[in-house]
């Protein structure tokens, strides 16, 4: 049989694990042992489920051996459904997920973040090559007569022949080099299963020999995991360490949880569910095709892990298992997502993980952590869950030009001044951009708090808040806001420069929706903000990258100081060709400061020659 070539990302990903991740190599059996848990899982399932299966005896284990004089193979093997030679193909030749090639770059510019995130990708399996000089791979398919073997150096190649298996399963063999031998020993092997797969749920059998009782050698067999779904224990019987070794058991993660949540429900609807948070965002949070986090079991059988309706999307985050003892065990996709006990216990499960959130916030060093992970997807929360949104509202954090850190809308309204009318915001932009605006100068001047939000998702979901606690939010780069600042003397300086404002609203055409007089400024000679109802600026740039080619004409609000020297100067001049030229050059550095973009930069360049030519 001819050989098979690898894909070109598989022949990437096996040279950055082989030459790369040799720091963290016993991974390598966690994630052999939690292939055979799957495959497991899958033929348990199938036995319960399917009619052509129902008869097949089922007793799953997982046995382990290896060579103990030569100390040159390790053997992996499981009694689960087993694959054909379309599967070893399917599965062994190709990485099919999207996102293969971000993958790749990310091990490559870090190769500790890459070893956190292979089991994560599904390519844990590859793993073997940082021990190995050659992988078989013995298998047969349930229900199916023939066996196969694969076999592959990691070099590029890999065969698939027929070959004798008396039962369905999978074993692996792993010839092991220079490196990988220290893992043809009994209690090396035994530490690794009991710190990474002491609580997967099917026996896991550790063959070895050891000196018997009158000489020579005996053959043992000992099961060496506990065996049992963690989930299901009382919490009263679990240590911290149980929960952390079965997280990084459920999600491959290399790190320590942020947090977990393990609840048992018992009356009319029984389940049980153990959530965690990452303490580090996964790979995939902002593709549109992540990977849920969380598996669904119905009476301790799997079902499945790649449905997303099981949390809401800005809970992608999430990590962990619902187990229900109501839902059929051939629940379909389109049975879930219209099944009363489904929502039930989605439901609940969104309110008790906001509920330990908002505890977790207590902590601040620690809700930090969260928040600089996880706090953009929680801000989608707000736009698309109504039903929590106040939950959500007092868990969402901004920077503030009062503050270094984070704060919250509670903590901000505690902090508002007597008379002060609104909970006022800032959006577009970095961060540095945004404090240094000339929109805070008047705000800065008078002592009143704004909050900074540099996410680009902030201009969208701030919004969309109206209030919060009764109080409204508002953006100082809309053209209202300010009038909540407006003061008698404001009035008169206005009226003081209206000549000039109808210069400029004549010179300035069609650039600008209007002109006005500003009482948002101090130091500034201008700035430009936006009517109530038209998109921001950074809104109007969102759009087009999402390939809006229909967008409104959106024209700014050019607002002038009345006190700056610039423009009481320029009240005072007749020239028409002067008061062209300042005041495009007055509405431009406003765009500018604000990050917009010149519609002519050269034109720009000759005014302000002529303007430092005058000036000299």
């Amino acid at each position: 049989m001819p050989k098979h070539q690898f894909q070109a990302e598989v022949n990437q990903l096996l040279t950055l694990i082989i030459h790369s991740l040799y720091s963290n190599t016993e991974i390598f059996l966690r994630e052999l042992i939690s292939n055979a848990s799957d495959a497991l899982d899958k033929l348990k399932y199938l036995t319960l489920t399917q009619e052509d299966f129902k008869g097949v005896p089922f007793a799953p284990r997982i046995d382990i051996s290896f060579d103990t004089k030569d100390r040159t193979t390790l053997s992996i093997s499981d009694t689960g459904i087993g694959m054909n030679d379309k599967d070893l193909e399917e599965n062994l030749g190709t990485i099919a997920r999207s996102g293969t090639k971000e993958f790749i770059q990310a091990m490559a510019a870090d190769a500790r973040k890459g070893a956190g995130l292979i089991g994560q990708f599904g390519v844990g399996f590859y793993s073997s090559f940082m021990v190995a000089d050659t992988v078989e791979v013995l298998t047969r398919r349930i229900g199916e007569e023939k066996g196969w073997k694969w076999t592959s150096d990691g070099k590029g190649e890999y065969d698939i022949v027929e070959a004798p298996r008396d039962t369905s399963g999978t074993t692996v063999i792993l010839h092991l080099n220079e490196a990988g031998r220290e893992y043809a020993d009994r209690w090396r092997v035994e530490e690794i299963i009991r710190k990474y797969s002491n609580h997967i749920a099917f026996p896991i059998h550790l063959h070895y020999t050891e000196k018997g009782e009158h000489g020579g050698t005996v053959e043992k067999d000992a099961q060496v995991n506990s065996a049992l779904a963690l989930w299901r224990r009382p919490k009263a019987d679990l240590k911290e360490e149980d929960y952390k070794e079965f997280y990084k058991t459920l999600t491959h993660d290399t790190d320590d949880p942020l947090l977990w949540i393990h609840l048992s429900v018992e009356g009319a609807l029984a389940y049980t569910t153990l959530f965690y948070i990452p303490s580090r965002a996964p790979f995939d949070l902002y593709r549109y095709d992540y990977q849920p986090g969380v598996k669904l079991y119905i009476k301790r059988v799997f079902i499945t892990e790649s449905e997303k309706e099981l949390l809401p999307v800005y809970m992608r985050f999430v990590r962990g298992i619902i187990d229900s003892e109501d839902l059929p065990l051939n629940v379909s996709r389109e049975i879930l997502q219209k099944n009363r006990i489904m929502e039930n216990i989605r439901t609940s499960s969104v309110r008790k993980i906001l509920q330990e959130l908002a505890l977790l916030t207590k902590d601040k060093e620690r809700y930090e952590t969260f928040w600089n992970e996880f706090g953009r997807v929680l801000k989608e929360g707000v736009l698309q869950d109504f039903e929590h949104k106040e939950q959500l509202l007092e868990l969402v954090r901004y920077k503030s030009t009062a503050m270094t850190g984070w704060t919250s809308l509670s903590e901000y309204r505690d902090r508002m001044q007597k008379d002060q009318k609104a909970i006022y915001y800032i959006t577009g932009g970095r961060e540095s951009g945004l404090r240094s605006s000339p929109l805070l100068e008047t705000y800065k001047a008078r002592g009143i708090e704004v909050l900074v939000m540099d996410d680009e998702i902030d201009d969208i979901v701030a919004g969309s808040i109206g209030k919060f606690m009764d109080v409204d939010l508002k953006a100082v780069n809309r053209s209202a806001t300010a009038d909540d600042l407006k003061t008698e003397e404001d009035t008169g300086r206005a009226a003081a420069i209206d000549p000039l404002i109808q210069k400029l609203k004549k010179s300035l055409g069609g650039l600008v929706k209007d002109v006005r007089a500003s009482n948002r400024l101090s130091d500034s000679p201008s700035c430009i903000v936006v009517d109530e109802h038209d998109p921001t600026m950074q809104m109007q740039q969102i759009m087009k990258m999402m390939g809006n080619k229909d967008l409104p004409d959106v024209k700014p609000i050019l607002e002038i100081n009345p006190t700056h020297p610039i423009v009481t100067k320029l009240a005072a001049v007749s020239d028409e060709a002067v008061i062209d030229d300042m005041s495009r050059l007055l509405l431009e550095q406003a765009l500018l400061v604000e990050g917009g973009e010149l519609v002519d930069p050269a034109g720009f360049v000759k005014r302000l020659n002529r303007a430092l030519e005058k000036s000299l």
